[in-house]
């Protein structure tokens, strides 16, 4: 490639600068614009030069366009959050925090579509091909026919790429990779830019399935320029808290399916396993419910997920009472609170409020308001909920208890894993199988709590 000239790239944001600063004039952080070299894209001309220009070719909406093909490959949850499986010609990058096992992922994902008849290479930019050997065979996938290489120059891994034909290939990770054509150092925004834009253009050209690992920052992002996740064809988060063996795969963008479905996987000595009914694992079914404890009956992608809001309410022994929360939002912490003081007449406001999500998975959705809210005015009331009762609903600032999508598909979950009883929205039908206690206002649902008065 023709250097141009030189630039000023900031390794926070990736935005590009003609001349250096003390500070990035579009994330703010200081001393991150680095001098890197520009360079043409492969075929652009010369500034100055003429070259003859291909027509574009127009088709209609209404034209057919078959469903894209699919790798299965025999990881289920994996497939179910890519849309049913692998598309060939695609490019997926998975993020996640360092140890959350992004790595046994994607190595469990490539024995088995080998193992299924696909061919399927791994590279690793981190770790020697003795390293990778070592953890296949203690998840016992040693027997599986994929065909691994330690590399991180660009041009050898295209390269070797083009001269023996894949259907799936793991590349980990993309910060270690490095062009010869730059001359920044691996793990920079040119770098990652150019590896990534590479890869892409090798899979679509190739029709090869490129799986990406990423790291991510101190702030949770994939490291490198926020482009990358524009140029693949879908973003995969790995996620687990600390303490738990749950690992949670969330899909945050999907050109080939759904972006709200998760796959749920269990970390354990021989590599992860998978989950197949999440809502049995998040629950403790021993024992009496115990007061500021609270099921929500939730949805997360196509599945409804039912898991348990612990809640404690008690006297706060400082001036400034404690918010502390895990799992939840906590700015919705504090909508939901200040609507319990002011319609509800419960007094919080100079007691301390502690909010968990039991299980380590992380709830986003608003009909978990009146389950979070229900925990805190159980815990406040030392009231215990019923034990098989599931709560589900939206608070609105008002006070008002307002209905949420699926409804059924919430209730038919609880039903099956032994609930008779539902707390929420007015209007719904429990069909017979639950005793539904419906309520229209917030007020109405903490006066049933605090009297006991159920259906």
């Amino acid at each position: 490639m023709a250097r141009d000239g030189a630039i000023y790239a900031c390794q926070s944001c990736g935005a590009v600068q003609t001349k250096w600063a003390g500070q990035c004039p579009a994330c703010g952080a200081w001393n991150s614009l680095v001098e890197e070299t520009q360079t043409r894209p492969p075929g652009a001309l010369a500034p100055g030069k003429a070259g003859r220009q291909r027509g574009l070719a127009f088709e209609g909406l209404e034209d057919e366009t078959p469903a894209p093909p699919r790798i299965a490959t025999g990881v289920d949850e994996f497939d179910r959050v890519c849309g049913g499986g692998v598309v060939p010609g695609s490019a997926i990058l998975l993020g996640g925090d360092p140890g959350v096992g992004k790595s046994t992922l994607l190595l469990q994902v490539a024995a088995e579509a080998a193992r299924r008849g696909a061919r399927c290479a791994y590279i690793s930019g981190e770790e020697a091909v003795e390293q990778v050997r070592s953890r296949a065979q203690r998840m016992g996938l040693a027997d599986a026919p994929v065909k691994l290489a330690a590399e991180t120059s660009l041009r050898a891994i295209v390269d070797g790429l083009k001269r023996e034909p894949f259907d799936l290939v793991v590349i980990d990770s993309i910060q270690t990779l490095w062009s010869d054509a730059h001359e920044a150092g691996p793990g920079s925004v040119t770098q990652v830019r150019a590896a990534t834009g590479e890869l892409v253009r090798l899979a679509k050209k190739q029709g090869v399935a490129v799986l990406l690992v990423g790291h991510v920052t101190k702030e949770g992002t994939i490291a490198g320029p926020r482009v990358i996740e524009h140029m693949v064809d879908a973003v995969l988060a790995f996620e687990g808290e600390r303490g738990y063996p749950f690992r949670i795969l969330r899909g945050a963008k999907n050109r080939f399916g759904a972006t709200d479905e998760i796959g749920v996987f269990e970390m354990g000595d021989a590599g992860l396993a998978e989950v197949k009914n999440p809502s049995a694992l998040f629950l403790n079914t021993s024992g009496e419910r115990a007061a500021g404890a609270a099921v929500f009956a939730g949805i997360e992608g196509s599945r409804p997920v039912l898991v348990e809001f612990q809640a404690l309410v008690a006297p706060s022994a400082y001036g400034t009472p404690r918010r502390a929360v895990v799992g939840w939002d906590s700015g919705r912490l504090a909508m939901v609170l200040a609507v319990l003081e002011a319609r509800c007449g419960l007094s919080l406001g100079d007691r301390d409020v502690y909010l968990n999500v039991a299980g380590g998975l992380r709830i986003t959705e608003p009909a978990a308001d009146l389950a979070a809210a229900a925990a805190l005015a159980s815990s406040a009331l030392d009231q215990a909920l019923p034990q098989d009762c599931v709560v589900f609903g939206e608070i609105s600032l008002s006070g008002e208890v307002r209905s949420v999508s699926r409804s059924e598909s919430r209730l038919k979950e609880a039903a099956k894993l032994g609930f008779r009883r539902a707390l929420g929205p007015s209007g719904l039908d429990g069909g017979g199988a639950m005793g539904v206690t419906g309520v229209s206002r917030l007020a109405d649902a903490v006066r049933r709590i605090g009297e006991g008065e159920w259906t």
